[in-house]
């Protein structure tokens, strides 16, 4: 019987409104009585993600950055992995190098360096996401959002290189060219060792230390919990998903999810913006999954 519910958020638990529906929070609260518990596993920084589930009064812990921090459903952090700084050096030599635009994602929030550039990238993944078909209506969109995020603007990312007190938890890398460039770009980064090379969107790749993956800290909260991983059940839709599908005893796949994913995981659901996640669960439940 199922224990504990992990789910993705982008492209996975929120709908082509970035919102959460009622029907998708409905099934986790139908679980919450039934005494199963909920988890959010995502590649956002807690405070993109802690809002957009308290909107629809779920009150959960969070799996942020790929693993990279952990918190309870207070907000406390229980867990952090980040980069160490002359690997972060080295990670953001070659993305330099390649031309490509990233941001910083640490222990004291999101960097970047060009909000122009960060615009462009917010309005490319809400077209991935099936937000708009238009990229103009798609930038409007990510300038609004951009007013409700929490990002550090700084002209060199020296400045979070310089700070001691300031920790990496993840670097993610766009590409308009999406995986012809990517690809070969994060095959040259796994050469630096000792990181884990994701993504979430066809277009960017996603960086953290090997500890820092939705699966380690997936299994290390359900053991906190007393809870084995077969009891575990993940829903996910792209490849900083895969170790969590992989760790857990019940899997489901998005109906959008890459083929990759589709592979990996045992069940398939609906897609993100049919309420694949409610229904997944309300399927674990009524066939005891």
């Amino acid at each position: 019987m199922i224990q504990l519910i992990a789910s993705d958020m982008d492209g996975t638990l929120l709908n082509e409104k970035m919102t959460v529906s009622s029907e998708n929070a409905a099934a986790i609260q139908r679980a919450a009585q039934l005494g199963i518990k909920f988890i959010v596993a995502t590649g956002r920084g807690y405070t993109e993600a802690k809002p957009l589930i308290e909107q629809v009064g779920i009150e959960a812990p969070i799996i942020t950055m790929n693993g990279a921090q952990v918190f309870n459903h207070t907000g406390e952090v229980i867990d952090t992995v980040s980069i160490r700084k002359e690997v972060v050096r080295k990670i953001f030599h070659v993305l330099k190098e390649k031309g490509l635009y990233f941001e910083a994602m640490t222990t004291k929030g999101t960097f970047s360096d060009s909000k122009m550039k960060r615009i462009q990238n917010v309005a490319s993944l809400l077209v991935d996401l099936k937000t708009t078909d238009s990229f103009k209506i798609a930038v409007s969109l990510a300038s609004a959002r951009l007013e409700l995020m929490d990002i550090n603007y700084v002209a060199s990312y020296d400045t979070v290189l310089d700070d001691k007190d300031n920790f990496v938890l993840k670097v993610i890398a766009f590409s308009p060219e999406k995986r012809e460039i990517l690809a070969p770009i994060a095959d040259q980064l796994e050469q630096l060792g000792n990181l884990a090379i994701t993504a979430s969107s066809a277009s960017n790749i996603e960086i953290n230390h090997i500890n820092a993956q939705k699966g380690i800290a997936l299994e290390t909260y359900a053991n906190s919990l007393g809870i084995n991983m077969n009891n575990v059940m993940s829903i996910g839709d792209n490849l900083n998903d895969r170790s969590m599908l992989e760790a857990a005893g019940v899997s489901f796949a998005m109906g959008n999810a890459t083929e990759k994913i589709k592979q990996v995981a045992r069940y398939l659901t609906d897609t993100n913006v049919k309420d694949g996640v409610g229904k997944a669960i309300n399927r674990a439940i009524d066939e005891k999954l």
